[in-house]
C-alpha cells in the first residue's frame, strides 16, 4: 500500500502543477516491482473473493495512474523542448533522461530543417550525392541511440566511439558538445 500511496501522490502533484515535478529516481523500477507483485498475488486468489476484486481494482487504478503520470510528464517535456527551454534534469528519472535527450535531438533536427528552408539552402535530395554524404564524428560522452534524419537508428554510443551520421544530426551533436567531427581519410 505504501507504493500505491507514493504513486498517487506523484500522479496528483504532476496533474496539478504545470512544471515537471521531481520524482524519486527509482520510482519506475519500484512501480514495476509493485505491479508484478500485485499481479502475482491476484493470480493466487479465488476470483470470487472480495480480496481478489480489491486487488483487481488496485491494479486498474495503478495502471491508469502510471499511464497518466508518464503521459503528463512526456507532454511537459515536449512542450519545453518545443519552446527551446531547458528541461530540469534533476527532476527526471534515469529512464526519462534517455528519452528527453532523443526528444531534444529530434527537435533540433526540425529546427535545422526550418533554418535551411528559410535560408534557401534546402535542396532536393533525389540524385544529389552531396546531401547524402555522412559526417564522421567521435563521441565524447555516453549517448543513447538516436534516430537520424534518414530515419535510421544510430548507437547507442560510448565515449571514444566513432560513427558516420547524417550531417544534420552530426552538427547537432557537435553543437551540444556530445561529439566532435573527425576528418575522414580521402578515398
Amino acid at each position: 500500500m505504501i507504493m500505491y500511496n507514493e504513486l498517487y501522490k506523484a500522479w496528483k502533484k504532476e496533474s496539478e502543477t504545470p512544471a515537471i515535478q521531481t520524482l524519486h529516481k527509482g520510482l519506475y523500477i519500484n512501480l514495476a516491482n509493485y505491479v508484478k507483485k500485485v499481479r502475482e498475488e491476484s493470480r493466487m486468489l479465488d476470483e470470487k473473493t472480495t480480496n481478489a476484486k480489491l486487488r483487481q481494482l488496485e491494479l486498474r487504478n495503478v495502471t491508469r495512474m502510471v499511464h497518466e503520470l508518464i503521459r503528463l510528464r512526456l507532454e511537459k517535456a515536449m512542450e519545453k523542448t518545443k519552446n527551446a527551454e531547458a528541461l530540469p534534469q534533476e527532476g527526471l528519472t534515469v529512464e526519462e533522461k534517455k528519452f528527453t535527450e532523443e526528444l531534444s535531438l529530434l527537435a533540433e533536427s526540425y529546427q535545422e530543417l526550418s533554418r535551411r528552408i528559410l535560408r534557401g539552402t534546402l535542396r532536393n535530395t533525389k540524385g544529389d550525392k552531396r546531401l547524402k554524404k555522412k559526417m564522421l564524428v567521435l563521441f565524447l560522452q555516453e549517448t543513447p541511440a538516436i534516430i537520424g534524419s534518414d530515419m535510421k537508428t544510430y548507437g547507442p554510443f560510448k565515449p571514444e566511439n566513432t560513427a558516420t551520421l547524417p550531417p544534420e544530426n552530426a552538427r547537432i551533436l557537435i553543437k551540444q558538445g556530445i561529439a566532435v567531427e573527425v576528418e575522414a581519410p580521402n578515398q
